[in-house]
């Protein structure tokens, strides 16, 4: 099936980081027009195909169109089984499935609705499946799967996430005479450190084990050699399991900070963004079917994933592509025949078997 592997390359060759993914829609629109058996929709630069059905019983199988930046040299090419390239694993061959799965598999065992959406590289305000879900029922579906790299086994729900940042107050002054002033950057450093030494205790739920992380992702403060800083701020990244909600978290790392803030000094802790997880959902008939055919155990997605915007309007989901995640991102970034082969054989088997 060197078909997927060659279909994976065009989309590769197509450019589509976040925000510029119209070309890439153009493309999937072009190919799946052509096929009466399904209903093709774009909205923007997202792109829906429904095979006929009833929502209530839908399948939302899903993928993003767009890429993070390229790595400077980057170039696509082939090795053998090996396709190299910005968005082979992440998840340009899993687009390339979901287009043979849709074009192929023209009577699935269940009604099924390929999503093909933008911009999931980026804030989640920009997210192309807020456009999807504002028209009614176009992305209605009783589970989802998102196939994100998983390298063939079953990542289940994923884990919640969110970015705050503190920003200390002080006053400038000459660093020969600092007693004139208030260091901003010293006054950060208590909650620095508070944040920096915890490490937050893993969640176990359904048996999969959710790897909490807490860590400080920027610091920022200075304004010459030979000047005492006025504001200094750090930002942190938590990572939590899906049984504790947004606001959970959220007031959970703001007690690590906020004994060390002084409002009378300008301090401010403020949420950048952040978002819920999704539980497992391994009970749902169509996701323990998967789990039976895909290769090994299913494991907890640790990272975020577009999972809880499914889970939260009430759509269990999972997450399973062939793109090896510890790839994703990486200069390297590669997919291979195998993998992928396997994956649509998985997918293709569970549109003809999946549980009715």
């Amino acid at each position: 099936m060197t078909m997927l592997l060659d279909l994976t390359e065009q989309l590769v060759e197509i450019e589509s980081e976040s925000h510029n993914e119209g070309a890439i829609a153009d493309f999937v629109v072009s190919y799946l027009a052509p096929f009466g058996h399904l209903e093709v929709t774009r909205v923007n630069h997202n792109v829906v195909a429904k095979t006929a059905g009833d929502d209530d019983t839908r399948i939302v199988i899903g993928g993003h169109l767009d890429t993070v930046p390229r790595h400077p040299g980057q170039v696509t090419r082939r090795e053998g089984d090996l396709l190299y390239g910005l968005g082979t694993a992440d998840m340009k061959s899993s687009l390339a499935i979901m287009l043979e799965l849709a074009t192929k598999v023209e009577l699935p065992i269940v009604p099924v609705t390929y999503v093909f959406y933008a911009c999931e590289e980026v804030g989640r305000a920009h997210s192309g499946l807020n456009d999807l879900f504002a028209v009614p029922n176009l992305v209605k579906g009783r589970v989802a799967l998102l196939l994100e790299p998983t390298a063939g086994g079953v990542e289940a729900g994923c884990q919640g996430t969110l970015r705050i940042e503190a920003s200390f107050g002080g006053v400038r002054a000459h660093t020969a005479r600092p007693f004139r002033g208030v260091n901003a950057i010293h006054r950060m450093a208590e909650a620095l450190a508070s944040v920096s030494g915890i490490q937050p205790d893993p969640i176990v739920i359904d048996g999969l084990t959710y790897a909490q992380q807490l860590q400080v992702v920027s610091v920022t403060g200075g304004v010459a050699g030979n000047v005492v800083p006025d504001a200094a701020s750090f930002a942190v990244n938590y990572r939590f399991a899906p049984s504790t909600s947004l606001d959970e978290a959220e007031r959970w790392v703001r007690s690590l900070i906020e004994p060390f803030i002084d409002g009378d000094q300008g301090d401010v802790v403020t949420l950048q963004d952040g978002a819920g997880g999704a539980m497992p959902g391994l009970t749902d008939p169509f996701i323990a079917k998967l789990v039976d055919m895909a290769s090994g155990e299913p494991t907890a997605k640790v990272g975020w994933t577009d999972c809880a915007t499914f889970y939260e309007r009430g759509i269990p989901a999972c997450n399973f592509g062939p793109g090896d995640p510890l790839l994703a991102h990486h200069p390297d970034e590669h997919v291979n025949t195998k993998t992928l082969e396997a994956a649509y054989g998985v997918l293709h088997s569970l549109l003809s078997e999946a549980a009715r």
